[in-house]
């Protein structure tokens, strides 16, 4: 059976700081700060959206699709539906700080390319 990530920061990668905000079986809200060298890596969830809402310096969110790669300055964000592998960093200059609202649903953390992932054809709608 495979393991359960439920707090990847502590296992799968380093990030200099996480908060949790609230945390229900459903809803997940974090504030993560990045130093300028650290990646949360490529991953997916099978079931929640994630909500990037950039606090402080610039947050670069990719995804295979380049026309949902994103940078945000403070008071920017995006949305990564669920089944949509996505890596997350600081840009390249200086740290950032960032809040991530993850739900609804059961959060899951699937290390690497999603087998099943959204086809290119997704509504651009389900980013936003």
């Amino acid at each position: 059976m495979a393991r359960q990530v439920t707090r990847p920061w502590e296992t799968e990668f380093k990030v200099h700081h996480v908060e949790g905000v609230v945390e229900t079986a459903d809803l997940r809200v974090l504030k993560i700060s990045l130093a300028k060298d650290e990646v949360i890596p490529w991953h997916w969830h099978s079931a929640v959206t994630d909500r990037f809402v950039c606090l402080e310096g610039v947050l670069v969110v990719e995804t295979p699709d380049p026309e949902h790669c994103y940078r945000l300055e403070a008071g920017g964000e995006c949305l990564v539906p669920p089944k949509v592998a996505h890596k997350v960093s600081a840009d390249e200059a200086k740290p950032c700080r960032f809040m991530v609202i993850q739900g609804v649903g059961p959060y899951d953390y699937q290390a690497g390319a999603c087998e099943e992932a959204r086809s290119p054809l997704t509504p651009d709608s389900a980013y936003s």
